[in-house]
């Protein structure tokens, strides 16, 4: 081989090995630039039906709300109603009643009655109607979309359906449309061609035409279709502008980038931030564990203790998530999102069941301001529960400075609140802090209770509660004999394996029904 031909040799050779790879990314890249754009056509078309079906359930709760006024006089108190509910419904524009297919009331003083709206568009499950395709009515300034049940209508307004805003950087269209009358609803496009018509008839979710990419969504459950739909011409014109010339550029900025998303994306997966996730995303959850009574082993209430379920089922312990809410402040969040979960679990059941009571533990952090009272008084208003029948657990480190804590005691037992001390003879407390603490309940921890065959301080602990009118509850209570000796030591109140394991709310409640009609039965006995 001549030396000319073995430079054009190695010449072409590193000319490939140049330009392949920028030819292979150049590929990639408008293969990725295409997909992205479909997807986000795609997504901008399943989030306008979700928020959808968002709006309409809205609108299904609200005619539930509004039916059960069982005066159909159009009197003040119908139209007082009718007026609260639109304002209690955020998607809700107006409530209006009708009688024989007319309308004979609204929520609002000036609409124009008698208007009638014709037949549904849509019958959908449980007698809900919907009307998306009504002629306008005197003193709309534009159509409106009904959804009724019975004689009572919930007004929306359709551009709420689609208002949702794109992720993507490119300019998108969207209409809805009726699948039974093929009618367009409402648009963010003033004009909105016919092109769609057709592909919606054949079932086609996306098609190309006059350079637009449409992608087509349907709810056949709601009798919808999202069409959304761009011009393809940025994407032509952006990538064969900007693509030799930011090549290099966008080479060196991914090499940095990437190396700062592997710092963002560690700092993610770290426990602080995997716990705020949790916490947001609502992954915590809580078990109930009974106490009962340790003379007649009778359920008088119970601790509710939070959960964390891992990505592959585990459950990662309190002992290791809780010194980290602590730690890194969100322990409050914690503590809020255990009192919502519990009145929404149990809320209805501690308003049937005055004389039970769930305790909360709070953190450190929570005992020094009445952040948490603030958070408790709703709840109590919405389901009628005593303050009496929420109690707040404590732990030693909570008391570690009592001159802040102990006004903040004083006006959680003021508001009505039990206080106990949990895992007491454990941290920073001595048996003389019990003379100067204002408390309700003292909780002997359970490392006590494995104990008390040995010689240990449990004697003394019940020894000056008992002198100081204190009540007391043993932890980790897992055999008869030590529920004998603590009941003969005066000990009031017990929970542990020997009772019951921690519950779910079903559970529970099933469990403590259980539990009553033992109690009735052994009463009744002869």
């Amino acid at each position: 081989m001549t030396s000319r031909k073995l430079v054009n040799l190695v010449s072409g050779v590193l000319v490939v090995a140049v330009l392949l790879p920028i030819l292979l990314s150049v590929y990639f890249a408008h293969r990725k630039a295409e997909q992205v754009f479909h997807d986000e056509l795609g997504e901008f078309a399943e989030q306008a039906l979700q928020r959808t079906g968002e709006v309409v359930d809205q609108a299904i709760f609200a005619i539930d709300d509004i039916n059960r006024f069982k005066d159909d006089t159009c009197s003040p108190a119908h139209a007082e109603a009718m007026h609260r509910v639109a304002l209690e419904y955020r998607y809700v524009q107006e409530v209006m009643f009708q009688q024989n297919n007319r309308i004979l009331c609204s929520s609002l003083e000036t609409f124009t009655h008698n208007e009638t709206l014709g037949k549904p568009d849509r019958y959908g499950p449980h007698g809900f109607n919907a009307w998306y395709s009504t002629p306008l009515l005197r003193g709309f300034p534009r159509k409106m979309v009904y959804v009724g049940k019975q004689n009572h209508l919930a007004l929306l307004d359709p551009i709420s359906f689609i208002d949702v805003l794109p992720w993507g950087n490119y300019t998108l269209n969207i209409v809805m449309v009726g699948l039974n009358k093929k009618l367009i609803i409402v648009s963010n496009n003033q004009y909105v061609s016919e092109e769609w018509r057709e592909p919606l008839e054949q079932g086609l979710e996306e098609f190309e035409s006059d350079n637009n990419l449409y992608v087509i969504r349907r709810d056949n459950d709601l009798g919808l279709a999202m069409i959304v739909w761009a011009s393809t011409t940025p994407l032509t014109t952006a990538w064969y502008q900007q693509l030799f010339i930011w090549l290099p550029v966008g080479l060196l900025i991914s090499l940095a980038f990437g190396g700062f998303l592997i710092r963002i994306l560690r700092r993610l997966l770290s426990p602080q931030n995997r716990l705020m996730d949790a916490i947001k995303n609502r992954e915590i959850s809580v078990v109930y564990q009974p106490i009962v009574q340790l003379q007649n082993s009778k359920c008088v209430g119970a601790e509710a203790l939070i959960r964390w379920q891992q990505q592959d089922g585990s459950m990662l312990s309190p002992d290791v998530f809780i010194p980290l809410a602590e730690q890194t402040g969100l322990v409050t969040q914690l503590t809020e999102l255990v009192i919502e979960l519990i009145f929404l679990e149990l809320g209805e059941w501690l308003h049937q069941h005055p004389d039970f009571h769930i305790s909360v533990n709070l953190g450190a952090r929570d005992v020094h301001s009445l952040h948490i009272l603030e958070v408790i008084a709703p709840y109590l208003t919405r389901y009628s529960v005593k303050p009496g029948q929420i109690a707040l657990e404590i732990t030693e480190r909570g008391f570690a400075d009592p001159k802040i804590t102990a006004p903040m005691i004083a006006q959680y037992r003021e508001a009505g609140h039990p206080v106990y001390i949990d895992d007491f003879g454990t941290g920073y407390s001595s048996l003389s802090y019990l003379q100067d603490l204002d408390i309700d309940i003292l909780k002997i921890d359970k490392s006590f209770v494995d104990a008390l065959e040995y010689k240990n301080v449990t004697p003394h602990i019940i020894e000056m509660a008992n002198s100081l009118g204190v009540l007391m509850v043993a932890e980790g209570i897992e055999t008869p004999g030590q529920a004998t000796w603590l009941r003969k030591q005066g000990v009031q109140y017990g929970q542990g394996w020997l009772f019951s394991k921690a519950l779910a709310k079903q559970e529970f409640i099933a469990w403590v029904a259980n539990d009553r009609r033992s109690g009735l039965k052994a009463q009744n006995k002869p």
